[in-house]
C-alpha cells in the first residue's frame, strides 16, 4: 500500500466481460474435468491401473487450480483487496496444485517407462499401493516448499497484518525477499529433475523395446507431450516475471495484460490434460463419451446390468 505505483482500474462494463470469460472457462473445463473423474471412479478398469491413477490425479489438480485461480481473479475484480488471512489460504491451494503438476508428469513418464523397457516387472514395479505412496510424496514435497513462506511470515509480520486488506498475490504476503530467491531456485530444481526424467525416459524408451515398435512408439509421444505440459507448467513459474516485463512496456494497460496473460498461462493449459490423455486415450474415451454424451441411458444401463436385466 505504500508504493507509489498508479493503479489502474477497468470500467464496471469491462470488469463484468473479463469475470464472465473467466467464469464460463473455468466451469467449462471444471465440467469435462469433472466427467473424467466421474468415469473413473464409475469403473474399476482405471481405480486398479497406475497410468489412470496418476492421471486423474492430474486432473483433480488442474480442477483444484483452476477454481483457486478462478475465485482469486474474480475477487480482484470485485472486491479489490481480500483479507490477508483468506488470500493465504487460497495462495497454499494454488501453489500446492501447482507445484504438483510437474511432479506428476515426471511419475507419469517413469510409469511408461517402465511399461516398455521392463514389461515382465511392470506389475510388481508399478502396483496400485506405491502409485498412492508416489501421490502421498508428491503432495509432501509441495507442502515442504510453502511450509517455509507460511513460517516466515508468521513470525515476522504483525498480527495486524493478517486481518487487513490486500492485492492477494503471491509477493504482497510473503514479502521477505529471500523467499521469492528460495522460490525460484526450489522451481529451478523442481524443474531440472523433471526435464532429466523426461529426456531419460524419453531416450531409454526410443533406444529399447524394439520388438514392440508400436507400443513403444505410442509411449514415446506420451513421453513428448508430458514436455509439453511441462513447458505449459513452466509458463506459470514465469508468470509475475512475465507480467512485470509488459507491464514496464506498456503501464497504462498493465490490468489489460494481467488478464489476458491469466487466461493464456493459467485457464487454458487446464484443457491440455482432458484432450490429450481424457480423449487419446481408447478404454477411457470408450466410457467418457457415455457420460459426456448420454448420462441418462449410461445410468439406465447401468441400472439394467446392476439388476440383470
Amino acid at each position: 500500500m505504500n508504493s507509489t505505483t498508479p493503479v489502474y482500474r477497468d470500467t464496471v462494463q469491462t470488469v463484468i466481460i473479463k469475470n464472465v470469460v473467466t467464469v464460463v472457462l473455468c466451469i467449462t473445463i471444471n465440467y469435462v474435468n469433472s466427467i473424467l473423474v466421474r468415469t473413473f471412479r464409475k469403473h474399476q478398469v482405471f481405480n486398479m491401473n497406475p497410468r489412470y491413477i496418476f492421471y486423474i490425479h492430474l486432473v483433480i489438480n488442474d480442477i483444484i487450480l483452476l477454481s483457486a485461480f478462478t475465485l482469486l481473479q474474480v475477487l480482484s475484480y470485485t472486491v479489490f483487496t481480500l483479507n490477508a488471512s483468506l488470500c493465504i489460504v487460497l495462495l497454499i491451494i494454488a501453489i500446492f496444485a501447482n507445484l504438483n503438476n510437474p511432479l506428476t508428469l515426471a511419475v507419469m513418464a517413469v510409469e511408461s517407462y517402465v511399461a516398455i523397457c521392463f514389461p515382465l516387472h511392470h506389475t510388481q514395479i508399478c502396483t496400485v499401493k506405491k502409485t498412492y505412496a508416489v501421490i502421498g510424496l508428491i503432495w509432501t514435497l509441495s507442502t515442504l516448499s510453502i511450509l517455509p513462506d507460511i513460517f516466515v511470515a508468521v513470525a515476522t509480520e504483525p498480527v495486524e497484518f493478517f486481518n487487513s486488506g490486500v492485492f492477494c498475490l503471491r509477493k504482497n504476503i510473503f514479502r521477505a525477499p529471500y523467499l521469492t530467491v528460495k522460490r525460484d531456485a526450489l522451481n529451478a530444481v523442481f524443474l531440472v529433475i523433471v526435464w532429466m526424467t523426461l529426456f531419460y525416459t524419453y531416450f531409454r524408451i526410443l533406444f529399447t523395446a524394439k520388438a514392440a515398435a508400436a507400443h513403444a512408439k505410442k509411449a514415446r509421444n506420451t513421453v513428448l507431450l508430458h514436455g509439453f505440459q511441462l513447458m505449459l507448467c513452466m509458463l506459470s513459474y514465469v508468470f509475475y516475471l512475465v507480467i512485470e516485463g509488459f507491464t514496464i512496456l506498456f503501464p497504462h494497460n498493465s490490468v489489460n495484460i494481467r488478464f489476458t496473460l491469466s487466461i493464456l498461462i493459467q485457464i487454458l493449459p487446464r484443457l491440455i490434460s482432458p484432450v490429450i490423455y481424457g480423449l487419446r486415450d481408447k478404454i477411457f474415451r470408450k466410457y467418457l463419451k457415455q457420460y459426456l454424451f448420454f448420462p441418462t441411458k449410461t445410468k439406465i444401463y447401468i441400472q439394467k446390468q446392476q439388476t440383470g436385466t
